[in-house]
């Protein structure tokens, strides 16, 4: 039985909520899926509201994305939560998805030890991607380190050179901005370093931001 929401829903959204469900089903009833797929809990797409200003992109999913079923919920997906409030953007009100649909990893004993995505991962889910954002339709995408950014750009591109940059666009016309993954700022060895790399990273949001007149 439908909710009171999903009455009260406009239709163009209603529309969009079932063109995201049936990508998902499209994407779990593949046959030919990356084999580490198979060894994933669950396909993560994203999450947020559809027409959303903002539209982050990530890697893919980590442990606890793969066990929840939603991304950026595990350490990453906390810092960036940070970020997103000191940039004064609520995250309810953005859509944040990753290019790479499942977990890559390789089993150690209890632990799955992450994976990054190669070039094959990333154009075997782009086109799963690539019509999730226009389902979404945002007026700016963030890429948020350099596995998104290749997703998006179609091509491979360095963060350094890109990163705050205006004027990129995906091959499908999509306007887009980059910057680092927020598991990047976890792995910087010391203080200083993470706190200075911290606010650049709160900057290059709080740019987004602006420039999506989010």
């Amino acid at each position: 039985m439908p909710s009171a929401a999903a009455d009260t829903a406009p239709a163009d959204d209603r529309n969009a909520e079932a063109a995201l469900a049936a990508l998902r089903e499209e994407l779990r009833g593949r046959n030919d899926l990356p084999p580490y797929a198979a060894l994933a809990t669950q396909p993560v797409f994203g999450e947020g509201p559809i027409g959303a200003p903002l539209m982050l992109v990530g890697e893919q999913p980590g442990d606890e994305e793969d066990r929840q079923g939603r991304p950026f919920v595990g350490p990453a997906g906390r810092l960036l939560d940070r970020a997103l409030a000191e940039a004064g953007i609520e995250r309810a009100k953005t859509y944040v998805t990753n290019a790479v649909k499942h977990f890559k990893f390789v089993p150690r004993g209890k632990r799955r030890l992450h994976q990054s995505p190669d070039a094959g991962d990333i154009a075997y889910y782009r086109p799963f991607l690539v019509r999730e954002i226009a389902i979404v339709h945002p007026r700016l995408l963030v890429a948020l380190g350099a596995t998104a950014l290749r997703a998006l750009a179609g091509r491979p591109l360095t963060i350094t050179r890109t990163r705050g940059l205006d004027g990129l666009r995906t091959p499908e016309g999509v306007p887009f901005r980059a910057t680092v993954h927020p598991s990047y700022l976890l792995r910087l060895p010391d203080a200083e370093s993470a706190a200075r790399e911290y606010e650049r990273f709160v900057a290059d949001l709080r740019s987004a931001k602006e420039a999506a007149g989010a």
